[in-house]
Order: C-alpha cells, then sequence, then structure tokens
C-alpha cells in the first residue's frame, strides 16, 4: 500500500534549521580548540605551531595571550609572530597582565591567539571569564586558536574531582566546547608526561614534587586521558551525524557501533534488552531500545501494554535511550530511527508463529532484513526451555461503538433508496459510484469498521437488487465478479486510508499539544520574577495534563528541603496532603544527589510520588514532587519526557531569577558600601576644615588669658570665625537630617499660598554675608501668581541653589528669576561661571556627587539632592543645563493646582 511507503522528503524543520546553522557560521569567526588531558601535554606547543603554518600560508595572525610557564621551547615559537601586547589592570596595589580584548577587536586580525579558555579574568576586565572574551571575538568575525583541558569542561568537572580528588574551580559551560568548530586532541602517554613533569619542563621543582604527589599520578593520567579521548570522540560522532544531516546521506556508515533493540509485548522482549547490554558493553557502544505502536497494537490489553512499559523501563535502567515511535509501518519506522542515529546493529526476535503465515503479510524479521541495507540485524531467539506465556492470538477488536455500524448500515439503506427510482434510467456503473461514495461518507464519519461493514453491504445489495437475476444473490454474467471485487476492495482502501487519516491526525495532535505545553511554560516563566510564582507555574502546567498532586520542594538556608504544607491537586487546590516525613527524607535524596527518586525509579521506587530534582545549569534549585491518581499516567516515556522537559525549563528559570536576584542584592550591597565611604570621607573632610578653624581660634582665646592679651578686634575676628564655622557645621549636619527626613517615608507638606517674591528675598538675606562681594540680578514679573507650597521647603530649594551658584561663580554676577505659564510656574538660578561638565547635567542631582570644582569645596554633596526631593513631593521638576553664552542654569518648576483666594 501506498501508505507504507517511506517518505524520503526532506524534512522542512530540518532543512530550516540547516539553513541557519550555515548562516551563523558564515557570520561568526572559527573557533578551534586544542584540547588535552593535563597540563604539560604540548597544547600551546601545537597551538602556536599552527599559527605558524597559517602564518607561512599568508594568513593575518596575531598572539593575543600566551602563557608561556617558563618553557623555552614554547617561547622559541613566539619569533617572528605579532603579538599584542598584554592589559594592564591595577588590583590592590598590583598591577597585573591580562588579555586586552579591545585592542584585539581594534587590530582585527584573521587568527588571533588566546591561551587558556577556562581562564578566570582579572578584576576590572570587561568579562569575568576569558571563554567570554573569545565569544566576542568570534561573534566579531575573527577566527579563534585557543586550549583547554579535560576537567575544564563543566559537565566532565565532578568526574574529575571523583577521580583526582581535586574540585578544578574555572570552567567552561559545554555549550562553549560542542560549538567549537574543529577540537584537535593534543595526546601524550602518561609515562612521557609524568617525565616531562620530573624535569620541570611544565613546572617548577617545587610545584612539580606537590603535583607529582597530588594531581599527577600515573591512575589520574590515565582516567583522564581517556576522558579527553572519549569527548574528542564524542566530538567527532557528532561532526559526523552533523554532516549526514547536511548532505541528506541516509545509508548507516559503521565507523562506530551503536545498538538498537526492538521490544514488543512478548515476554521474550526481555532478554532482547539484555542481549542488547550484553552487545553494547562487549563494543563499547552506546544502545537504544525502541517500541513502535501501530493501529493494532493500540488494542493490545492492558497487561501487554504494561509488560511493553516495564520492559523499556528495564532498559533505560540498563543504560539505553528507551524511545516510544508510533507510525503505520513497525519495519519502517525501525529502519528510519536506525538511519537517522546512525546505527550499526539492530537486535529483533525471532518469530514464532509458523513458517507460513509468514509469507502474508512477510514477518517484522524478513522485511527489516531485507530493507536494512548496511546494517546488521541479529535475530535472538527464546530459550526452549524457559517457560514462557504463550501470546494468544490477537482477535479483531471492535474499536467503533454499536451506533456507528447502525448509522452506517442506515446510511447504505439510504443509498438503496436514491438508486431504486435511478435504475431503469441510468447505468449500473453509476449505481456503483453512489455505493462508494457512501462507503466513503462512512469511513471519514464514523471509522474504519462501519466503513468496511458499509463496503459489504453495498456489493450484497447492488448484487441482490440491481444485477440480474434481479432479488438473488445468483450472477448470470460473470463479469460483475469483477465488479464485486473492484467495489470491495475500492472500500476496504477507501476505509483503511480513512482510518490512517485519522490516526495521524491524533498523533499529530498529541504533538501540537506538547508543543503547545512547552511553549506555554516558556512564555510564562519568561514573564516571572518570583521563584515561588515560577513553582507554581510547573504545578499548574503539570496538574494541566496529569491527574493527581503536585508541590514544589525548596530548601532552607541550610539546604534542607521544606515541606509547603500540602500537595495541590487539579481541581481541588485546598486539599490537604502533608508531605511525610519519610518522602520528605526521598525528597532530600534527590535533592542532594540531584538524580530523580521514588515511585518508578531505581531509588526508593515503593514511595507513592515521584521526586524530580529541579537541576539548573549550576546546582539543584529544588525538588518537584509528584504523585499521580495513576501511576501509569507515567509510564509512557513520551509522557515523562514531556514532564522531564517542563522541570528542566523550569529550574533554568528559577536559577535566572535567583541570580538576578543575587545580582541585584550584591548592587545594592556595592551602592551602600560606596555611599557609605563616601559618607564618611565627606564627614570626615568636610567636619575636619570647620572643626580645625573652630579649635584654633578657641585655643588663641584660651591662651589669651595666660599669655599676650588680644585687642577688642582681634577677639571679635575670632569670635566670628568660630561662629561661622559652627554655622557650617550646622548646615552640614541640617542636610543630612533633612535629607534622611525625606528620603524616609512619606514627606509632610504644609502648603500654604505664598509669593514667590517674599521667598527670594528672604534667601538674599540669609546670603548677604556670602554675596555682599558679587552682583545679583533678580528678575520677577510683577504678575507672578501665588503659589500653593510649603514655605520653608522651597525657600531652602531655592537657598541651596543660590549658595551653590555662589561657590562655582567664581566672582561673577547671579541671576534669580521666574515665569508663569498657564499650568506651571519656573525658577531659574544662574551663574556666569565654568559651566558643568559634560554628562554632569543629570549626576548632579546625585546623592554625594560633587560638580564642577567641588572637590575643594565644603559640603557633602548632598544640596541639590535635596532640591530634587522637595521639588519633586511638590509634584514638579528640576534641571540643570549649561546657557549658551556660559555658566550654569538651574530651572524648577512647581504647579499651579488651583487659583488663589480673592
Amino acid at each position: 500500500m501506498a501508505a507504507n511507503l517511506p517518505d524520503s522528503r526532506p524534512d522542512p524543520d530540518a532543512l530550516l534549521a540547516r539553513v541557519r546553522r550555515e548562516e551563523a557560521r558564515r557570520r561568526r569567526g572559527r573557533l578551534k580548540i586544542f584540547f588535552g588531558a593535563a597540563a604539560g601535554v604540548g597544547k600551546s606547543y601545537a597551538m602556536l605551531e599552527a599559527a605558524r603554518r597559517q602564518k607561512a600560508d599568508g594568513a593575518d595572525v596575531v598572539v593575543g595571550y600566551v602563557e608561556l610557564h617558563g618553557r623555552p621551547e614554547t617561547e622559541a615559537l613566539l619569533s617572528g609572530l605579532e603579538a599584542l601586547p598584554p592589559q594592564a589592570l591595577e588590583h590592590r596595589g598590583l598591577t597585573l597582565a591580562e588579555f586586552d580584548l579591545d585592542a584585539s577587536l581594534l587590530r582585527n586580525p584573521q587568527i588571533i591567539i588566546v591561551d587558556e579558555l577556562a581562564h578566570s579574568n582579572h578584576p576590572g576586565a570587561r568579562h569575568p571569564k576569558r571563554w567570554m572574551d573569545i565569544v566576542e571575538l568570534l561573534d566579531a568575525g575573527i577566527d579563534v586558536y585557543t586550549t583547554v583541558n579535560v576537567q575544564h569542561v563543566e559537565s566532565l568537572n565532578d568526574i574529575v574531582a571523583q577521580i583526582t580528588g581535586v574540585t578544578v574551580r574555572e570552567t567552561i559551560p559545554d555549550r562553549v566546547f560542542d560549538a567549537a568548530d574543529e577540537v584537535e586532541l593534543v595526546d601524550l602517554p602518561p609515562d612521557d608526561l609524568l617525565r616531562r613533569v620530573r624535569e620541570g619542563k611544565v613546572y617548577t621543582p617545587e610545584k612539580s614534587r606537590h603535583a607529582l604527589d597530588t594531581f599527577f599520578r600515573k591512575g589520574n593520567l590515565i582516567a583522564l586521558r581517556q576522558l579527553a579521548l572519549r569527548a574528542t570522540a564524542e566530538r567527532v560522532d557528532a561532526a559526523m551525524r552533523e554532516y549526514r544531516d547536511d548532505h541528506a546521506i541516509s545509508d548507516t556508515w559503521a565507523a562506530g557501533e551503536r545498538v538498537l533493540v526492538c521490544v514488543g509485548p512478548d515476554p521474550l522482549s526481555e532478554r532482547l534488552v539484555r542481549a542488547a547490554r550484553r552487545l553494547a558493553s562487549a563494543l563499547h557502544a552506546q544502545w537504544h531500545a525502541i517500541y513502535v505502536e501501530t493501529p493494532n497494537l493500540t488494542r493490545l490489553p492492558r497487561p501487554a501494554r504494561d509488560r511493553v512499559l516495564e520492559t523499556l523501563k528495564l532498559a533505560e535502567s540498563l543504560g539505553a535511550q528507551a524511545a516510544n515511535l508510533s507510525g503505520e509501518s513497525v519495519a519502517g519506522e525501525v529502519l528510519a530511527f536506525a538511519r537517522q542515529h546512525n546505527v550499526s546493529k539492530i537486535i529483533v526476535g525471532k518469530p514464532s508463529r509458523p513458517r507460513w503465515l509468514d509469507r502474508f503479510p512477510p514477518s517484522l524479521v524478513d522485511e527489516i532484513v531485507r530493507r536494512s541495507g548496511h546494517i546488521d540485524v541479529y535475530v535472538i531467539t527464546g530459550e526452549e526451555d524457559a517457560e514462557r506465556t504463550p501470546m494468544r492470538a490477537r482477535l479483531p477488536v471492535r474499536t467503533s461503538r454499536w451506533p456507528a455500524y447502525a448509522r452506517s448500515a442506515a446510511v447504505v439503506a439510504a443509498i438503496t433508496v436514491l438508486c431504486a427510482p435511478l435504475y431503469p434510467h441510468i447505468e449500473r456503473t453509476n449505481l456503483v459510484m453512489l455505493y462508494l461514495l457512501g462507503t466513503v461518507l462512512t469511513a471519514v464519519r464514523f471509522g474504519r469498521g462501519p466503513s468496511v461493514l458499509a463496503a459489504i453491504l453495498s456489493v450484497g445489495l447492488f448484487d441482490f437488487l440491481f444485477v440480474p437475476p434481479e432479488y438473488s444473490f445468483a450472477v448470470s454474467d460473470t463479469q460483475y465478479l469483477i465488479t464485486f471485487a473492484v467495489m470491495l476492495a475500492t472500500g476496504l482502501i477507501i476505509s483503511n486510508l480513512a482510518a490512517l487519516g485519522r490516526r495521524q491526525a491524533s498523533v499529530a495532535r498529541a504533538r501540537e499539544r506538547r508543543a503547545a505545553e512547552l511553549y506555554a511554560l516558556s512564555r510564562e516563566l519568561a514573564q516571572s520574577r518570583d521563584v515561588g510564582e515560577l513553582g507554581e507555574i510547573l504545578r499548574r502546567h503539570l496538574l494541566a495534563g496529569i491527574e493527581g498532586h503536585a508541590a514544589v520542594l525548596l530548601p532552607d538556608a541550610d539546604g534542607k528541603v521544606q515541606d509547603p504544607g500540602r500537595f495541590c491537586a487539579r481541581g481541588a487546590s485546598e486539599a490537604r496532603y502533608p508531605v511525610p516525613g519519610n518522602d520528605l527524607g526521598i525528597a532530600q535524596w534527590a535533592y542532594d544527589h540531584r538524580e530523580k527518586a521514588g515511585h518508578g525509579t531505581d531509588t526508593l521506587a515503593s514511595a507513592e510520588a515521584i521526586f524530580l530534582p529541579l537541576n539548573a545549569l549550576r546546582r539543584c534549585i529544588g525538588v518537584l514532587a509528584l504523585r499521580p491518581t495513576d501511576a501509569r499516567q507515567l509510564d509512557m516515556p513520551e509522557q515523562m519526557h514531556l514532564v522531564e522537559s517542563l522541570v528542566n525549563q523550569t529550574a533554568i528559570a528559577m536559577e535566572r531569577v535567583q541570580l538576578a536576584q543575587t545580582a541585584q542584592a550584591a548592587d545594592m550591597q556595592i551602592e551602600s558600601e560606596r555611599l557609605r565611604n563616601v559618607l564618611l570621607s565627606s564627614i570626615s573632610h568636610d567636619f575636619r576644615t570647620p572643626l580645625a578653624s573652630i579649635i584654633g581660634a578657641a585655643s588663641t582665646l584660651n591662651d589669651d588669658t595666660a599669655g599676650t592679651p588680644l585687642d577688642s578686634a582681634q577677639r571679635r575676628s575670632l569670635l566670628t570665625t568660630v561662629l561661622d564655622e559652627a554655622q557650617r557645621l550646622h548646615r552640614l549636619v541640617d542636610n543630612l537630617l533633612e535629607l534622611t527626613r525625606l528620603t524616609q517615608g512619606p514627606v509632610e507638606i504644609k502648603r500654604q499660598w505664598i509669593a514667590i517674591e517674599e521667598v527670594v528675598g528672604s534667601v538674599l538675606h540669609r546670603l548677604r554675608g556670602k554675596l555682599s562681594d558679587r552682583q545679583v540680578e533678580v528678575h520677577l514679573p510683577a504678575d507672578l501668581p501665588l503659589l500653593y507650597v510649603d514655605e520653608v521647603l522651597i525657600e531652602q530649594v531655592l537657598f541651596n541653589l543660590a549658595e551653590n551658584a555662589q561657590k562655582h561663580a567664581n566672582g561673577s554676577a547671579i541671576r534669580i528669576g521666574a515665569e508663569a505659564f498657564r499650568d506651571v510656574v519656573v525658577v531659574s538660578v544662574r551663574d556666569h561661571g565654568p559651566g558643568l561638565p559634560s554628562g554632569e547635567e543629570t549626576r548632579v542631582f546625585e546623592k554625594f556627587h560633587r560638580g564642577r570644582s567641588e572637590g575643594a569645596q565644603s559640603g557633602f554633596g548632598l544640596g541639590l539632592t535635596i532640591c530634587k526631593v522637595i521639588v519633586a513631593v511638590h509634584g514638579g521638576s528640576i534641571s540643570a543645563h549649561n546657557a549658551p553664552d556660559g555658566g550654569a542654569e538651574f530651572r524648577f518648576t512647581l504647579p499651579r493646582d488651583a487659583e488663589p483666594p480673592a
């Protein structure tokens, strides 16, 4: 049948992904990693040799940074290569050398050499990690040569720590390693590497002795070498699969062994799984276990389906990657999966039915062997003395309800009634078409079984009523037998095609639901900024498709998972389900070991709930506790994979939120520390000057009683100094207290109607001493309206602005003005000094900020901040800018909320 033919058309999603990959490769630079098992194997040496070869071929090669470690043979390779000077960074009184990313981007070579991919940059560099620098270089279209050891790959870090007892802190994400365009393994036998270490060619003599006693043991080096070889082999295998996909190569390339075992409801499947495990272990190969669900197999009884699920679980527990596929042809799906995953060997069970039954249709084994091509097929038989439950022949199972069959018969009857008056006027072939139309309608509307019934009834009624001799099943013309056969075959084919279409639509809807669920979850997770809310989103999405209870258990500060009080049930969110102590212990185990536990797992499988760790990139965020009403809801691998995908997405989102909160807290702590340091610095500086003047004057007055007497003018001058400096201290303290009062909570504004002229006059009176040596221009229109504001606070704003202008006017004139508009009154204070530096227009209003020449002036840098707060609580705004003819101008607005009383 056409439905069983393999679809050779390319997958549009795969084509789109391929186009995107190629486009990204064209825009990005190429990354080549020289990969080794440990320090000293010669990665930097091999990298520089490759760089010299590229330069000899005419490439523009630049050395960005290379760690020599005192190795003269490596240093000799730098001769003749252009090298960028390192960036000098100051940290705690030390000058540190670091890779200069900006100079590299400015130089823009074709290839740049940057050693030690996993290196942590010194404080002051643009990025905290060197691999981030390299990503920026690649994004700029520059090819990069770099080096890294196997212990620095994030996913292998814990394995290396277990082998060597040393935890490596500097790691690179696996995505960076996987994204490399080329990985060249630099290998050296352990004995040769140990000899280099003893000869001092890797470390200094002191470090060499310590390294030989700890990390550089022969057993450690052998294990690390195996890890490096395996990681490189996996890279090569991934590159081969990508090449086959890009070039649409469907034939299997037996460059590496992969084993595939086909399981089914037969008890022999467990034996097949164990045989596949033994074969994969002997070949050191990956292996898969798959079950293909066809329309016939969907009607299996419950025990047979449970046996399939148990077999897949057994395969997963033995290390297989299990998959549940669906399709019309078991052999076609198996071979398609095998070619997609480059499987070299397929294991199937020997048919148990008689040989003559394998002819029509062919058995699964015969079909796989005939179509397998270059893939080896292993046929495993059961043990003859083993006790096996015989598989009874499956009888046809009714898939439609009885009313559907009744409606099918009614459709055929209606067609017959329609044909009766038409029979004398049209040919019998046209009557056949009407009956086939009824069969098609029945197949589309009611399914396969009713359509088969419609086809049989149509043939029977057509023969009985419209074929001579009429009202008899006898046939006078044998040609009508061909008509009956074609009519029946057409009806059966139509029914099968309709069933196939319904099944494919059902599979497509299921896939669409899963994709929609993942998309909806990811969209909600992206909008949330709270870990608890993220857990609730995960719980809600899980219980939308699984009947049961769920909860997200988060750890406390000591790393102990906490009982949320209940598991929330779908449709009964307040149903109490306290987590028992034993279940909390299981959840704690899952959290500590970052592995799933509980029902259906290898750890504490007797539990009612399953506990899935929320594993993020760096750590475990918490544990999902899921207790389905029917445990078999999670037995299907696709359903469990969907749950794990939802959990993984939520874990990454939770880590993102926690990292953002940590970064925000760190920023707040840094800002608080900066403000504290500025405050202490300001207090120590600005209090010291007036206090020194007060102490000096008081000491002189005190000495006057015991020594040379002072005349009245000298005494008055000293007393004036004491008074002025004391008032200065008073203003500093007042500014601190005023800012604290304005920013600690709601500000109480005592509004009253005032004239701005009176406020200006009061300010000029308070500053008469400081402004006595300069000109002050006041421009106030006679028609200025009254303002409903707090007179004391607005006077403070104008006083701070005028005093600020007096400090920076350099003896020039100061202008104070006001102007009324329909909704606001604008008050301005301008000086003719040097003006504001570029970019200071908004920063001058920040706490403790000193603008222009204020470093030598007194004050905490709070005056303008206080102005901004006061104006804001009145509903106005304040700004600063440079005047066109020189000097700085500060303007603030006050709203005209109502008309003043008459």
